[in-house]
C-alpha cells in the first residue's frame, strides 16, 4: 500500500470516528490497567458492566492490594477466567504500590513486568495515559481490519502486526487509529463479514478492491 492510501485511510477513519477514545470506562490510570486485563476474552461492554461495583468495593489501589482474591473473583465472574484475572489484579496492585509508588509506570519494560500485562495492554496504557507516539494496540479488530485494508500482510501475530503498523502509520496518529479500527470493526468491518457496501473506505481498501463490486460495475 502506498503512502497516499495510508493517509487516506487514516483521514477517512478520523472523519468517521472523530472521538477516538477507548471504550472502557475508568477514572484512574490503574483502573484502565485493570479494565484492560478484564477485557481479555471478554467484551468491553461486559467489563463496563462489572467495573462500577468492583471499583466501588475496592476504591483505592491499597484496597485492591489488601483484597481477598476470591472476593474480587465474585465481582468479575462474568468476565470469564475470573480466577486468573482476580489474582492478577490483586498482585498487580501490590506490585504497583511496592515498586512504583502507587503509580502506573510509563515504559513498556516496566509495564510488561506487571502481572497479567502483555504488549497489547502496555501499548494501550502508553497511548491513552502517557500519549506516547507510535504505539499500536494490536487487538483482534486491529489485526483483522489492518490485514483486510492491506496495511499488514494479514498476520495474526500481534507482535508482527504491531511492527508492520509502526512502519506505515504516522506516529502521532497510530494510537487513535487503533481505537478507530475497533469502532469500525464493531460497526462495519465485522469479524463475520466486511460490509463494504456501507463503507466509505473502499476506494483505498485492498479487500474491497478484490471482493467488492458495486452494482453497475464489473
Amino acid at each position: 500500500m502506498n503512502n497516499a492510501d495510508v493517509v487516506a485511510l487514516v483521514e477517512g477513519l478520523k472523519a468517521l470516528y472523530p472521538d477516538a477514545i477507548c471504550s472502557l470506562v475508568y477514572e484512574k490510570d490503574y483502573e484502565l490497567l485493570f479494565a484492560v486485563r478484564l477485557s481479555a476474552q471478554c467484551t468491553d461492554e461486559r467489563v463496563n458492566q462489572v467495573t462500577p461495583a468492583l471499583f466501588a468495593r475496592f476504591p483505592t489501589l491499597e484496597a485492591f492490594a489488601q483484597a481477598d482474591i476470591e472476593e474480587v473473583g465474585q465481582y468479575i465472574h462474568s468476565c470469564g477466567f475470573f480466577r486468573a484475572k482476580s489474582r492478577d489484579l490483586v498482585l498487580c496492585a501490590q506490585m504497583l504500590l511496592k515498586e512504583h509508588g502507587g503509580r502506573v509506570p510509563g515504559t513498556m519494560e516496566e509495564l510488561v513486568k506487571l502481572p497479567g500485562v502483555g504488549r497489547k495492554t502496555a501499548n494501550l496504557i502508553l497511548g491513552d495515559v502517557f500519549h506516547t507516539p507510535g504505539v499500536v494496540v494490536a487487538d483482534t479488530h486491529c489485526m483483522r481490519i489492518a490485514g483486510r485494508m492491506g496495511l499488514t500482510d494479514g498476520s495474526k501475530d500481534p507482535v508482527k502486526v504491531e511492527r508492520q503498523l509502526r512502519q506505515v502509520l504516522p506516529a502521532e496518529e497510530s494510537n487513535d487509529f487503533c481505537h478507530r479500527l475497533v469502532l469500525h470493526g464493531r460497526a462495519v468491518c465485522t469479524a463475520r463479514t466486511a460490509k463494504c457496501a456501507m463503507c466509505t473506505l473502499t476506494p483505498w481498501c485492498q479487500y474491497a478492491k478484490r471482493h467488492f463490486h458495486p452494482q453497475g460495475q464489473d
